[in-house]
């Protein structure tokens, strides 16, 4: 497959990976889910092993961990495995509340003298890297910097941006014909407009929509019409509309059915998260933007950040049952703490979804009722 310019740095970071140019560190920079499970893939696929996944992958939170223990847990050689790959989300905690002198220095102190036997892998997903980096927003702008700045040095810097509409559809056509499939480019081009170029969306109905043509080995644009833009999309939309509405049955049997129309595995229900984190960040910025018709979402919502036409006077009646700022951010914090465990490898991934639902489906209690209540239990 040739080189698409919205996968180059992934595409690098990948090479890297299977070289003996390997840095001992790396920050994915962006918000590009599908992109950083690319790379999450290849990490593990590379150094991994299924049956050592314990003991040699590790997944940790600066809003749990301190930088200093994450140091030291990359700095102990494993006595059960012979190589070591520390994850190490919510990276933005290194750069609130004050210069955080000793934290870099102790970073730098690391990399000049690095564990050869371990990958530390930063997640920068707090920043959103738009396919055309002039359109970037200047806060964003001034942490990418930031990061460059104090990680750059020693770790390689990888740029995990959205992904431009023309190789979104370069991407379907060429991953079908990798497989004898043809998919042609107006199903390619209707798929993409109607995903809005999210390509975590893209990539799981390019996957069904394979299943579908199974044998007939072309995927057209009536395909494409019936299998993603009839019932698949809606769903996502019901689910919502039920948690908006506080709905707590119709959620959760809007997510049963979800869940049982997928393959239930990890990358299935992180998917099912990203989609829900995307909806919730959409109806924040119809909130804080005050639209109120579909004329004006695709002025307030930039190209790869929309949803489908059919969606969009769906989620602005959704987004004005908030009122206020402070509810939207609260489920954002619940999904961001759903994907947390999820990624602990939870035993039993439908129990934290089902679980995530009620609570997004729940009247969030005040600060004074919340502590009233913790009074009462301490009694």
């Amino acid at each position: 497959m040739a080189t698409l310019r919205s996968f180059a740095s992934s595409d690098r970071f990948l090479a890297e990976l299977k070289t003996q140019d390997l840095r001992p560190g790396y920050v994915l920079v962006g918000d590009e889910l599908f992109l950083y499970e690319r790379c999450r893939r290849g990490v593990l696929e590379q150094f991994v092993e299924p049956s050592m996944r314990d003991f040699t992958l590790s997944e940790l939170d600066l809003a749990e961990t301190s930088i200093f223990d994450v140091l030291d847990r990359a700095r102990t050689p494993s006595l059960m495995a012979p190589f070591q790959v520390i994850f190490v989300r919510n990276l933005k905690q290194l750069y609130t509340r004050g210069a955080k002198k000793e934290e870099f220095a102790a970073i730098a102190d690391y990399f000049r003298s690095p564990n050869p036997q371990a990958l530390v892998i930063f997640v920068a997903d707090h920043l959103r890297i738009p396919a055309d980096l002039r359109r970037m927003d200047m806060q964003d702008k001034d942490r990418y910097e930031r990061i460059r700045e104090t990680l750059g040095d020693w770790c390689g810097v990888v740029e995990l941006a959205r992904v431009e509409e023309a190789d979104a559809i370069r991407w379907l056509m060429e991953t079908a014909a990798a497989q004898d499939v043809k998919f042609e480019q107006d199903a390619g081009r209707e798929l993409v407009d109607a995903l809005g170029a999210d390509m975590m969306m893209i990539g799981g109905e390019f996957e069904k929509l394979l299943l579908y043509v199974s044998g007939k080995g072309r995927v057209t644009l009536g395909d494409v019409e019936t299998m993603v833009l009839a019932a698949k999309q809606r769903s996502l939309y019901e689910l919502t509309d039920a948690i908006s509405a506080r709905d707590k049955a119709k959620a959760l049997l809007l997510l049963d059915g979800l869940l049982n129309a997928s393959d239930g595995g990890e990358e299935a229900a992180i998917g099912h998260l990203y989609m829900l984190a995307r909806t919730f960040r959409q109806m924040l910025v119809i909130l804080e933007k005050n639209v109120r018709d579909s004329r004006a979402i695709w002025q307030a919502l930039w190209q790869g950040f929309r949803m489908p036409p059919f969606a969009a006077e769906d989620l602005i009646r959704q987004a004005r049952r908030y009122k206020s700022r402070r509810e939207l951010t609260r489920a954002l914090r619940l999904i961001a703490r759903a994907d947390l465990e999820l990624r602990s490898s939870p035993p039993d991934k439908r129990l934290v979804l089902e679980r995530l639902v009620m609570e997004l489906a729940s009247e969030a209690k005040s600060p004074l009722l919340a502590g009233v209540q913790q009074s009462m239990l301490s009694l």
